[in-house]
């Protein structure tokens, strides 16, 4: 693909998303985009998904999270080079984006630090398992010249871990990333490695230091610099202009590093070993079935973007055991899915689905890169996605029984098995070839046939039906005003679809057509109607960050509404109080799909009454 064609695919990823204005961040990992969203009812993620060279369109994590495939890398720097979104650049705004759940703000934090090394990461491991090959097969000798500067290669990633992370940590909680470094690198001064390999006793200002390796580890570093990001802002805030660039990272090592070799570091070593205590003690139960249900639900967790956020574990693991069985157990996920894939690609007849299902499976069994697998073709169709699933969770069973392991971070594929040599390894192989085989045969078998293909034409067929003209009601009263006149860039422009605006009169909001409510939210409501027009009305600008606070939702959904039932009730005074706009956009989102949107040349709305008129082509 060419590098223009990636600027316009940029372009078109941008517009659908609501504009480089409805961003707070953006990131990538292996596959995907990863944006963190001001206003999610501005997202047309319909159109989104239909976008060429978009595999699919995943909201998990607290992201919208835009599946490319290996060609992410390209369009994330195109998106950097024709728009106004930084990378990584979290925007002030990013704790009232209404993402509260504690979950999501989780996966979002650990995707935001560990997304950017993963290429590093994923590169060193694969050296690594290059390695150990040709030290297996006696093509090289760990005293040698060569092995030890490749090995340099390979291990500097995870020996130095905590400097990576300080990094992406100050990034990620907006603090000082040289003085974070600096805290890093403190850690792992030569001669406080020395003092820990030696059992020397130390202290601090007559106070004992529990000494501890913080080479490798992962959770010491993240929760210092996530301190260090508030000793920050209190210094900053307290500090004279004069002093406060000098004084600021003076006082932030003089207190952080003493306070992490005093309690962070000894307080987090401990957390960590009881996370891998916990988890070695759950598989150890029952490998068999622990491993049978993690393979199983694998599937669904890389589907929505979940399955990095197990990453601070196997490292965690790795630190504390030297070896990592989570990812292990869950490798062969990545051949079976490749495997349902190729049962695809044998039995189609369809060249379409052909040039689709052969590259998604060999990424997967090669690369082990699996979404476009997933989204292209296994869950397209469905019974392959779950027979995938299964042989997943019969190697998983079998991984764990054997006890394989891995000694860094690995994707599972072809190319990086030489990196699981050691226990296990020959059942880890047999598991891989089960999955893989087993998954191609039964996908080929009884998993798939061209009658799908006909079901789906049916489906798209009946979805595309000829639109008809359709009269839209103005739902609410007030004064009607042209889309230009919207202090909105993106509704303005007509980014989100051709349609009006209403300067409302009062506060209560109907529906103005027949339909299925598609999306619902405290300030705006997306509906189908039952000819096809894709509706929506969104209240006031900005109004996401309220979150919910002056609006009442009466609809969810899927619920089936008629013209004039009661959509959203809202405070309209309160929100102009707040400094809100409360001008009220009505949309019809799938505007191409007619010739045009006629809207009335009266000056006031009176709700109930036609506004809008959808011509069909």
């Amino acid at each position: 693909m060419a590098k223009k064609n990636y600027d316009e695919l940029a372009k078109q990823i941008v517009a659908s998303i609501g504009g480089a204005g409805n961003v707070n961040s953006l990131v990538h990992c292996a596959t995907r985009l990863r944006f963190q969203i001001k206003d999610p009812a501005k997202v047309d993620k319909k159109r989104l998904s239909q976008t060429e060279k978009v595999i699919t369109v995943v909201e998990a994590g607290g992201q919208l999270q835009v599946v490319i495939g290996n060609a992410v890398g390209d369009v994330y720097d195109a998106i950097l080079a024709t728009s106004s979104i930084k990378a990584g650049d979290m925007d002030r705004d990013d704790k009232k984006s209404g993402d509260k759940n504690i979950i999501n703000m989780f996966m979002s934090t650990v995707s935001g630090i560990f997304a950017p090394i993963l290429g590093a990461m994923s590169g060193a491991g694969l050296l690594k398992g290059l390695l150990i090959l040709f030290t297996t097969m006696g093509w090289m000798s760990t005293d040698m010249g060569t092995y030890r500067i490749l090995f340099a290669a390979a291990d500097g990633v995870f020996t130095f871990l905590p400097v990576f992370l300080a990094y992406t940590s100050a990034k990620r909680f907006k603090a000082d990333p040289f003085v974070s470094v600096a805290i890093a690198s403190a850690l792992m001064y030569p001669n406080i490695t020395a003092a820990f390999a030696a059992k020397e006793s130390l202290t601090f200002l007559n106070i004992p230091v529990v000494l501890v390796s913080y080479t490798s580890s992962v959770i010491p570093i993240i929760l210092s610099v996530y301190v260090l990001s508030k000793l920050e802002r209190g210094l900053r805030s307290i500090l004279p202009d004069i002093v406060k660039n000098i004084f600021t990272p003076l006082l932030s090592l003089v207190i952080m590093v003493p306070s992490t070799f005093l309690v962070i570091g000894p307080v987090s070593d401990f957390a960590g070993k009881m996370l891998a205590g916990g988890y070695t003690a759950l598989v150890s139960v029952n490998p068999i079935i622990a491993g049978f249900i993690l393979g199983l639900v694998w599937p669904a967790a890389v589907m929505f973007g979940l399955h990095w956020g197990f990453i601070p574990i196997v490292i965690n693991n790795i630190s504390q055991y030297g070896r990592d069985t989570l990812f292990t157990i869950t490798g062969p996920n990545n051949f079976a899915q490749a495997g349902a894939a190729l049962g695809v690609f044998l039995k189609t007849k369809n060249k379409k689905v052909k040039d689709i299902a052969g590259p998604a499976a060999l990424s997967a069994v090669l690369a082990g890169i699996t979404e476009p697998a997933i989204y292209g073709v296994t869950l397209k169709y469905k019974k392959p996605f779950f027979i995938g699933a299964f042989f997943s969770g019969i190697a998983g069973a079998i991984t764990a029984a054997v006890g394989a392991g891995a000694p860094t971070v690995l994707g599972t594929s072809l190319l990086t098995l030489t990196g699981y040599i050691g226990v296990g390894f020959a059942g880890f192989c047999a598991a891989c070839a089960i999955a893989y085989f087993g998954s191609a045969i039964c996908t080929y078998l009884f998993g798939f046939s061209d009658d799908m293909l006909l079901e789906e034409t049916i489906t798209e067929t009946s979805a595309d039906v000829v639109k008809q003209e359709e009269e839209l009601a103005a739902p609410v009263n007030g004064t009607i005003l042209s889309l230009s006149e919207v202090k909105d860039p993106v509704f303005a422009g007509g980014g989100l679809g051709k349609g009006s605006a209403i300067l409302p009169d009062d506060g209560t909001f109907y529906a103005p057509c027949d339909g299925t409510v598609e999306t619902a939210y405290h300030h705006a409501v997306g509906m189908m109607t039952d000819q096809g027009a894709e509706v929506f009305i969104h209240v006031g600008l900005d109004t996401v960050k309220l979150e919910g606070k002056f609006f009442e939702l009466f609809v969810k959904t899927g619920d089936r509404v008629k013209k004039g039932d009661l959509l959203i009730k809202a405070d309209l005074n309160s929100i102009r109080q707040e400094g809100y706009d409360v001008t009220t956009m009505v949309l019809v989102t799938n505007s191409n799909d007619y010739a045009d949107i006629l809207t009335t040349e009266e000056k006031k709305a009176v709700a109930g009454n036609c506004m809008i008129r959808c011509i069909p082509r």
